[in-house]
């Protein structure tokens, strides 16, 4: 579970997954990662897992950004010898109520996920949810619908290997291994899980870094992908592709100018409306 500013939801949502899974019998244990906050969440940790029990083993570590965060989870919950890793996030906005039921399927599946239902987005993570999507299914094959997920539960003896293969620089290390589960040929499993609005806190990334984000996902999502044969034919084809395309424009005497792009952006980037 990665933390960053979360003083006011963490501790609510380490009791309910702490209650959920004790309900459900499971040897568990929960390793919450303070990424570097800057307010009171490492100490709302420590006083939760005092009052829990040693089951909430909170770890600290410098900051280093979400995937930096949950690569560091994966790495060290494999090297500890488990034998499943779920990974869901701090901010309460998906709940434990659904979990029994991946639980309940894994013995047939090594890779279970929840699809997150009456997700209200924004026009833009609309479109980067439906960019990543696509660029999974293209340069690794078809794979679970909501790539970037966290509400996902990950047999170790399938994964375990994938987790030291992506740098850990990575910014959505998710999607690359939704990617590498389809490229591997995994056992899935899907279910809709409710997701609710967050009633503490807001979202780190957002406008225009949300766009750069999402630009340094997808480029790092392809080159990954070059290590496959399919990667790079499909890579091959899209280049391919451009490179006609440029051709026929420049034919017709078409003209792109990359300056007014860049004027679009220091606009956006301002907080200006770029409409008017």
């Amino acid at each position: 579970m990665p933390v960053y500013n979360e003083q006011e939801a963490i501790g609510p949502t380490l009791e309910k997954w702490d209650a959920a899974l004790n309900r459900l019998g499971i040897d568990y244990e929960i390793r919450p990662y303070d990424d570097g906050s800057r307010d009171e969440s490492m100490k709302v940790m420590r006083q939760t897992a005092q009052r829990l029990g040693p089951q909430i083993n909170v770890r600290q570590k410098p900051n280093g950004g979400h995937g930096n965060t949950i690569l560091t989870g994966y790495r060290e919950a494999t090297a500890d010898g488990f034998d499943w890793i779920f990974q869901i996030d701090s901010d309460d906005e998906m709940g434990p109520e659904k979990f029994g039921e991946l639980w309940a399927k894994r013995n047939d599946h090594d890779f279970l996920v929840g699809i997150r239902e009456g997700r209200r987005q924004t026009l833009s993570r609309r479109i980067i949810s439906f960019a990543s999507r696509l660029c999974v299914k293209m340069f690794y094959g078809k794979s679970v619908w909501d790539v970037n997920v966290p509400y996902r539960l990950m047999r170790v003896s399938a994964f375990g290997g994938l987790y030291s293969r992506i740098p850990l620089t990575s910014f959505a290390p998710n999607v690359i291994l939704s990617g590498l589960a389809a490229q591997s040929r995994m056992r899935c499993f899907e279910t809709r899980v409710p997701q609710r609005d967050r009633t503490t806190g807001e979202v780190s990334i957002k406008n225009w870094r949300l766009f750069k984000a999402a630009a340094k996902s997808f480029w790092q999502t392809v080159s990954f992908s070059l290590d496959s044969s399919r990667g790079w034919c499909v890579f091959a084809c899209v280049s391919a592709i451009s490179m006609i395309c440029k051709f026929c424009a420049s034919m017709k005497g078409w003209n792109f100018d990359f300056e007014s792009y860049m004027i679009v952006s220091d606009i956006v980037s301002s907080g200006k409306n770029v409409y008017a």
